[in-house]
C-alpha cells in the first residue's frame, strides 16, 4: 500500500478565478500530487483545495501553493465573511494510508518553518503539530484575525511559532496556521432566515463548546467534536450554521444534521438544506442513507447507489447547487 496524505489548504480568495487557477496550477505542478477538489466561495471570499499524494510531494505542493497565494493575494484588501488570518489561512495535513498523525505533525512543523524562512510568512502550528497545548485549537491561533496580527506579533505570548517582526511582507501575506489533523467534514446548514445572529444562537445551541453563561461557566452543546458559528451569506441570501465535524466517529453527519434541525425548529427556524465544503467520505453518506431509510420505515439493505442518493435527498445536499457524487466523495 502506498504512503498517502491529504492536504486541504484554505486560501483567502474565492472570487478571482485567475488567482485560484494560479494557486491550483502551482500545486498540480508537483509530480505525484492529485488535485481532487477546488471549492471557491464568493461570499466567504475563500477557496478550499483538496489534494493527495506521497508525503514529500504533498508538502512541496503545499509550499508552492502558499508561495503563489503570497504573490497573488494582498490581505490589506481582503474582505470576506469567514474568519481568516492570512492569504494561505489554514494548511492542514491529514494522514490517509501508511502514515501516522505524528508523522504529519512533524511534516507540518517543518513546512511552517520553511514557509517562514523562505517566504517570510509567519506561521502558527495547530492541532497535532501544536507546540503549545492551547494552540491545538485553530480558533486560538486565528484569534484577532488578520486585523489583530500586528498586535499579536508584538506580544511574546501570542506571536507565531515561526515569525519575527511585522513588515511589508507580513502586511501583504498575513500569517498561516499549519498543522496536522484527522479527517473532518466542513459543512454549512442552510436556514430559512437572513438573520446571522439567529444562526449564531443555533450554532451555540449545538456545538460542543456550547455557550458562555452569565456566571462565566459554559453550557456545553450535544455535538461532540463539532465547532460551529453562524453567519449570513450574501451570495445565497441566507444565514447558515457553519460547522466543522472534527470527530466523525463521535458525531456522524446525519446526527449533526438532525440536531441542527431540532435546534433551529426550537427557535422557529427551519433547515432548508446542507452545503458540503470540499469532500466527504463515502462511508459517511452510506451511513446517513441507511439511517434515513430506516427512519422512513424502508428496508436499509439497499444498494450503495440508493443509499447515497437517499443521503443527498434527506439532507438536501443539492439545496444550493448540484451535488455530484462522483467528484465530491473520497473513498
Amino acid at each position: 500500500m502506498s504512503r498517502l496524505i491529504e492536504c486541504v489548504p484554505n486560501y483567502s480568495e474565492g472570487r478571482d478565478r485567475a488567482v485560484i487557477d494560479a494557486i491550483v496550477a502551482s500545486i498540480a505542478s508537483v509530480g505525484g500530487v492529485r488535485v481532487l477538489n477546488v471549492d471557491p466561495g464568493m461570499a466567504a471570499n475563500r477557496t478550499v483545495v483538496t489534494f493527495v499524494g506521497p508525503p514529500e510531494a504533498v508538502v512541496e505542493a503545499a509550499f508552492r501553493g502558499s508561495a503563489t497565494a503570497q504573490e497573488r493575494i494582498d490581505m490589506r484588501r481582503h474582505q470576506g465573511t469567514h474568519p481568516r488570518i492570512g492569504a494561505t489561512d489554514v494548511l492542514p495535513l491529514v494522514p490517509l494510508e501508511e502514515v501516522t498523525l505524528a508523522e504529519c505533525a512533524e511534516l507540518a512543523r517543518s513546512l511552517a518553518q520553511r514557509m517562514y524562512e523562505e517566504l517570510g510568512i509567519p506561521c502558527y502550528c495547530y492541532e497535532a503539530a501544536a507546540f503549545k497545548p492551547a494552540r491545538r485549537n485553530l480558533a486560538v491561533c486565528r484569534a484577532g484575525e488578520y486585523e489583530g496580527l500586528r498586535e499579536k506579533m508584538a506580544d511574546p505570548e501570542r506571536r507565531p511559532d515561526f515569525g519575527g517582526a511585522w513588515n511589508e511582507t507580513v502586511a501583504r501575506s498575513g500569517a498561516s496556521v499549519v498543522g496536522a489533523r484527522n479527517f473532518l467534514i466542513a459543512v454549512n446548514f442552510n436556514l430559512d432566515t437572513k438573520d446571522a445572529a439567529a444562526a449564531t444562537e443555533v450554532a451555540m445551541d449545538v456545538r460542543e463548546k456550547g455557550r458562555k453563561l452569565p456566571d462565566g461557566s459554559w453550557a456545553r452543546g450535544p455535538l461532540k467534536g463539532c465547532k460551529a458559528i453562524g453567519w449570513y451569506i450574501e451570495e445565497y441570501g441566507i444565514a447558515q450554521v457553519s460547522m466543522n465535524v472534527t470527530d466523525i466517529a463521535a458525531t456522524p453527519l446525519h446526527v449533526a444534521y438532525e440536531t441542527v434541525c431540532r435546534a433551529a425548529e426550537a427557535r422557529g427556524l427551519h433547515v432548508t438544506g446542507t452545503e458540503i465544503i470540499g469532500l466527504v467520505p463515502r462511508q459517511v453518506l452510506l451511513d446517513a442513507g441507511r439511517y434515513f431509510l430506516e427512519k422512513e420505515g424502508r428496508p436499509a439493505d439497499a444498494g450503495e447507489e440508493q443509499l447515497l442518493q437517499t443521503a443527498v435527498r434527506a439532507m438536501a445536499l443539492d439545496d444550493l447547487c448540484p451535488f455530484d457524487l462522483k467528484s465530491r466523495i473520497i473513498h
